[in-house]
């Protein structure tokens, strides 16, 4: 059994050494000498040294005295009762001890101390005089301190006297601390014994009563902790010397069955702070924010901090722990690290190096700051109501936010150190009784008469003061009820949050000390499956709780339990998800996220009153220990060193209470909490060989169980039929694009578990990675060839070139060809592609980048057969119960990952935005084997990334290029500089493959590319479609338009060559804005295409406009040449100009518009933006112009607002028929309406698509 307390201090003022400024506490150098800090001392501590405890002196010593030492005169109120405080102190091991320390005031006898802090006056009042007279005499201002009879006469309140100090009239006192420090915190009994050991403080000779050294003796040596589920009562000094002793009870919880020890009373930390600022507080705590707590009462700091870092259970706080911070160590405050730390200040400007993250707490004004973006903790308003049900039960009736600072605040701050709200009972009368105790303050009106009045009430046992009617024993059984009610509210909310986690732990097949090594590059935690079981509401929080390191810590902490290693939070935590499941039926009941309230804080209530009632054992008594008793002293004295340093000989013990108790208190342990006795069983028992392999069983079933779950969800999720996303935004594209992430990160950590199970040896961080190497090893398809000085990617391209261009051709020159080579499907390529990324450099990252590419190209299923069809490789790797030598589950498994080709993923491209890649490009003339003369050039658009301008290699219609990932392709600009003989080159699509995921993109064109043909321009965009494989067996490789040729764009000079009715139209126009509008709202990751193919492809808003601007449109039949749709823009924008010359010169009579103001706006807009698009790019032709202007009038708002100008501008008369969309009116009308809804779009475009004009400054 623990000691009770392992030393004794006493800290104080040296008077060998003097007086020494403590500058590390604060800046008063310009403050008077009472105002200032000095360096305080341990003057002894009991005994010297305890060996699993080493005394640090210099920590207990800014501990005791937060403050430093404070000298302070008799018209102080501060020196009438001793306060006391707690604080925590954190070895170089990571192990807690805590402290108790009482400060009071004594009064100094020592003439030399007296006379110096009379010389620090006179320098004091000589500074001021000298440098702050002139300027008080000049200004004329009340607060003057420059003489002493300026403190007097010109200081409206009694600050200005009480910072003074005269040797003649004051009587001087100086602070001075006794305290503990102990393994555990019991936080009422360190109190009782610091308060009523101070006053037993001999003060006559005949003094009744044992020593100091008696009491103290006792409390080192003969008082022991309780061990497990019991208590014991104990001895402490009495308030009086004639007073009996007082009895007090240390209990100790159980290890399984309830909550860890906790002394500080929770309620008033709701006192303090209210329900709602306790759990903000609480919540940045479970997001590990930076926490800083400030208060100008050391206790408050403590009671917090350890108040709300207790309701963290089975959590544990794993980062900087301060509740209180000494002066010294203020720039701890700038560590770039969370932290929780207590500021025992009375300033109010704090400087942190990082507010975005910290949370602020003013306990004194119970106010709070918050750090940015912080979610909500899950089904808050239930818990509130729950936590506020349970403050109504105790009585404790919480403040409003005004009313929360303490009556004392009231209290002049004229002083040194601000007045301290005392958040405990107030000391009796009998502090004040004694004649050898510092004076009163002038003005009380106790007397002489007064105090033998009371001494003689006491005697006879009545009460004095309220605080002595209700039993010290009874408020703090209260206490303690209180905190056990709270914490068990909220460790029920984390039971009931992660009541299944242990499914989702991923438990390692290796021993102990691989495990250790490897664990910080090991997933442990199935975050994505556990969040995809989770409500909406709740999964933006619980995300980042589970990427906290306190949650991390819990769960290594699970993982070493299998080796034996048990945590004490984790065995009480999951024995309560036990005690759930029990109630709700087994493992496998599902129940409503509905909120549900704590039902086991009566039971564990029964074990704490039986402990506190009828405790187990007693200590001794304390007995006088000197032969001689002390004489009287009117200070706290030194205490005889060398009976406090001796080990008692014998050492009773506690002793045992009567058996009857001890036989009632095994009889009350049968009661709800009691769990099945089979999970306490040593696991270390032999098993036979039936057992070990029923037990494998179980776990290659649970495996091919997870395996259908987890590729049942994948299906649902990709399928849309169940949505899983980390947003509570439903149009927040950054929270929802980390759906499929999740999803296939889980997957990856499945695989890596059944590759795990049942290994032989483990041969590198990644079991299937290393699987993959030694499958590379053996079919290795060059086994002859000297590779000495080849990597692995060279020799895989190697063998593609070889097998793909070594076949006959008409064609001589292979850059000439306008077909794609089959990409080899082999699993050794795809080994060998992953083994060529840069930028992944792990057994465990390659292992996952192979099972995205594998997973994107649906080639997963089919790999993994063909990796597991090696049987020698499976029997050199594998026992014979691992996962994968069980033929019959194994099959089952690649069928449930064949299911997964049936959605469409692009995992591994947008996973890896830094990876090179290499793209083949085929580009397609209408006629056969024609190139141009002029130097071709293309940029490829994709959604992570774009390129340059890529020069096309000379004579080449089929090349490769290199580049970073790309993403998605979505468009590729395609252009010459028209030099040469023969540059005008017609273009009949180009298509382009990843050369890695085997991605094939075809981007139609069937337009001519030079000046003097078609539409004049030398630079298409083009969109591009992704081709589909096709199921094998058919005769085409892809799906899409490669089975015949493109047909050529209608060009915009005539009609379409199948004429086309305005209904049909009408259609084709609405169902176009219908999918634009549908892809803005949806997430990103349920979008199928991009904003450019919506605009621009071929059943896009710009082809549907362009057959709307092409009905009755007047062209060759009434004009010697032809006339393009961008030309009638054109004349718009000249007519549009006229009139706003006309609009500036006043010429024009009246508006034929309503709204004349908007009119004119958009003339100008109009303008401006064909005026942009003429100078952009001089390559562009003229539908290509007409293309750019849709795409950014629709950005600008203008396309639905330009309609009605353009329809009554006159050239539209001039160039339209009556049939038009632009001169009949029920079509026009259609047409403003079903373009209406775009104008509440914000469009963001491609650069590939603006050409970079940018938005414009006047609309």
């Amino acid at each position: 059994m623990n000691k009770f307390a392992d030393y004794f201090i006493i800290c104080g003022l040296d008077y060998s050494s003097g007086l020494e400024p403590d500058r590390f506490t604060e800046d008063n150098l310009h403050s008077s000498p009472l105002e200032r800090p000095y360096k305080c001392k341990v003057l002894a501590h009991y005994p010297d040294n305890v060996p699993n405890n080493p005394f640090d002196a210099s920590a207990v010593c800014m501990l005791c005295l937060p403050s430093g030492l404070r000298f302070r005169t008799q018209k102080h109120s501060v020196t009438q009762v001793p306060t006391f405080h707690s604080f925590l102190i954190t070895r170089e091991d990571g192990k807690r001890c805590y402290g108790f320390s009482l400060v009071f005031y004594e009064e100094v006898r020592n003439r030399d101390i007296c006379n110096a802090m009379q010389t620090l006056q006179a320098m004091y009042v000589t500074e001021l005089s000298s440098g702050i007279k002139g300027r008080a005499i000049q200004n004329q201002t009340p607060q003057s301190r420059s003489l002493p009879r300026h403190f007097k006469l010109s200081t409206p309140g009694p600050g200005g006297v009480l910072t003074y100090y005269d040797i003649s009239k004051d009587r001087l006192f100086v602070s001075k601390s006794i305290g503990i420090i102990c393994q555990v915190a019991h936080v009422q009994a360190a109190k009782i014994f610091l308060e009523n050991l101070y006053r037993c403080v001999p003060k006559r000779t005949s003094a009744p009563g044992l020593s100091l050294e008696s009491y103290l003796f006792n409390l080192l040596y003969e008082i022991e902790l309780p061990s497990p589920g019991k208590s014991i009562m104990i001895h402490l000094p009495p308030p009086d010397p004639k007073l009996p002793l007082v009895n007090t009870i240390l209990q100790c919880p159980s290890d399984v069955l309830e909550l860890p020890h906790l002394d500080f009373p929770l309620k008033l930390m709701f006192l303090w702070l209210g329900v709602d600022v306790v759990m903000q507080l609480f919540t940045c705590l479970l997001l590990e924010n930076q926490v800083l707590l400030r208060s100008t009462d050391c206790q408050r700091l403590m009671v917090v901090a350890e108040g709300v870092t207790s309701l963290l259970f089975p959590f544990s706080w794993p980062h900087v722990y301060v509740p209180i911070l000494p002066a010294p160590l203020h720039h701890f405050l700038d560590a770039p690290v969370p932290f929780v730390m207590g500021l025992y200040a009375s300033l109010e400007n704090i400087k942190v190096a990082s507010e975005a993250t910290l949370c602020y707490v003013d306990i004194d004004k119970c106010k709070v700051q918050l750090p940015e973006e912080m979610p909500a903790f899950p089904n808050l308003d239930g818990f509130t109501d729950e936590l506020n049900c349970a403050l109504d039960k105790y009585g404790v009736h919480i403040p409003s936010t005004d009313n929360c600072r303490n009556s004392q605040d009231i209290i002049s701050r004229s002083c040194t150190l601000p007045g301290r709200p005392q958040n405990r009972r107030k000391l009796s009368i009998h502090d004040t009784l004694d004649t050898d105790r510092p004076p009163s303050p002038p003005g009380s009106a106790r007397s002489e008469a007064l105090q033998r009045i009371a001494d003689i009430v006491r005697r006879t046992g009545v009460a004095l003061d309220q605080n002595e009617v209700i039993q010290p024993t009874d408020a703090y059984m209260e206490d303690l009820r209180f905190n056990n009610s709270i914490r068990e509210i909220f460790l029920n909310r984390f039971v009931h949050m992660f009541h299944s986690y242990e499914n989702f732990v991923i438990f390692p097949n290796q021993d102990k000390e691989d495990w250790l090594n490897n664990r910080d590059t090991m997933q442990n935690f199935d975050k994505a499956s556990f969040l995809s079981d989770q409500p909406d509401n709740h999964r933006l929080f619980l995300w980042r709780f589970l990427e906290s390191q306190m949650f991390t810590t819990f769960i290594d902490n699970k993982i070493l339990s299998i080796w034996g290693e048990t945590d004490k939070n984790l065995v009480i935590f999951d024995t309560r998800i036990k005690l759930l499941k029990q109630r709700y039926g087994g493992e496998n009941l599902i129940r409503s996220h509905c909120y549900e309230p704590c039902t086991t804080a009566h039971d564990t209530q029964k074990l704490l009153d039986r402990r506190l009632t009828n405790p187990d054992f007693e200590s001794p008594l304390p007995r006088e220990i000197l032969d001689t008793l002390p004489s009287p002293t009117r200070t706290f004295p030194l205490l005889d060193k060398e009976v406090l340093n001796k080990t008692p000989i014998v050492n009773k013990g506690s002793i045992p209470r009567a058996n009857t108790l001890k036989k009632a208190s095994y009889g009350s342990r049968s009661f709800s909490l009691s769990i099945d006795k089979s999970v306490d069983k040593q696991p270390n028992q032999d098993m036979s060989p039936a057992l070990l392999a029923q037990a494998n069983w179980t776990f290659v079933e649970k495996l091919l169980k997870d395996c259908k779950i987890k590729t049942k969800r994948m299906l649902l999720a990709k399928l849309g039929a169940e949505g899983v996303t980390l947003s509570s935004n439903s149009a927040s594209d950054n929270s929802g694009s980390v759906e499929e992430s999740t999803l296939v990160a889980s997957l990856c950590d499945f695989l890596e578990r059944v590759w795990s199970h049942g290994l032989q040896r483990k041969r590198g961080k990644s079991a299937l990675w290393s699987h993959l190497l030694m499958y590379q090893e053996y079919h290795q398809p060059i086994k002859k060839l000297d590779n000495q000085h080849l990597s692995p990617a060279e020799i895989s391209r190697l063998a593609l070139r070889l097998e793909n261009w070594s076949g006959a051709s008409n064609i001589d020159n292979k850059n000439m060809r306008t077909d794609l080579p089959p990409l080899p499907e082999s699993l050794l390529f795809d080994i060998t592609n992953v083994q060529t990324m840069s930028d992944v450099k792990t057994g465990i990252g390659m292992a996952r980048a192979w099972i995205r590419l594998a997973l994107e190209k649906k080639h997963l299923s089919k790999h993994l057969r063909t990796l597991l069809s090696d049987q020698n490789i499976l029997k050199t790797l594998y026992k014979r119960a691992a996962f994968l030598r069980c033929e019959e589950e194994k099959e089952q498994f690649l069928y449930h990952l064949l299911s997964l080709n049936a959605v469409d993923y692009f995992c591994f491209t947008s996973t890896y935005p830094m990876t090179v890649i290499n793209y083949r490009i085929v580009i397609a003339p209408t006629k056969k084997g024609t190139i141009t003369s002029a130097n071709v050039w293309i940029v490829l658009s994709g959604t992570l990334s774009e390129t340059k301008k890529l020069p096309v290699p000379k004579n080449a219609l089929n090349f490769e290029i290199k580049h970073k990932n790309l993403g998605v392709l979505t468009t590729l600009r395609i252009g010459h500089d028209n030099t040469g003989l023969s540059a005008k080159w017609m273009v009949d699509y180009v298509l382009v493959r990843s050369e890695v995921t085997g991605h094939t993109y075809n981007f139609p064109c069937g337009r001519w590319l030079g000046r003097g043909v078609d539409d004049g321009s030398t630079e298409r965009l083009l969109v591009g479609t992704l081709l589909f494989q096709k199921v094998e067996g058919d005769e085409s490789s892809y799906t899409g338009s490669l089975g015949k040729r493109n047909n050529i764009r209608s060009q915009s000079p005539g009609p379409p060559r199948t004429e086309i009715k305005p209904s049909q139209i009408q259609h084709m126009l609405g169902d176009c804005v219908n999918n634009i509008v549908k892809w803005h709202y949806r997430r990103s990751s349920e979008r199928n295409t991009t904003l450019t193919a919506l605009l621009c492809g071929d059943t896009g808003l710009v082809k549907c406009l362009e057959l709307v601007f092409l009905l009755g449109f007047k062209s060759a039949r009434l004009f010697v040449f032809n006339h393009y749709l961008w030309d009638y823009f054109v004349r718009v924008k000249e007519q549009f100009e006229f009139d706003l010359l006309e609009e500036s010169s006043g010429t024009r009579s009246v508006s034929i518009e309503r709204n004349h103001q908007e009119t004119v706006a958009v003339w100008r807009c109009y303008c401006h933006l064909v005026d942009e698009i003429q100078s952009a790019s001089k390559a562009l032709g003229k539908d290509g112009k007409f293309q750019l202007f849709i795409c950014l009038s629709v950005r600008e708002h203008l396309l639905h607002r330009m309609l009605l100008p353009m329809a009554t501008c006159k050239v539209t008369s001039e160039m339209y028929e009556e049939n038009s969309f632009l001169r009949n009116k029920s079509l026009l009308t259609f047409l403003r309406q079903i373009l209406l809804p775009l104008d509440e779009l914000d469009v963001i475009l491609e650069n590939s698509v603006t050409h970079g004009i940018s938005s414009p400054s006047t609309h």
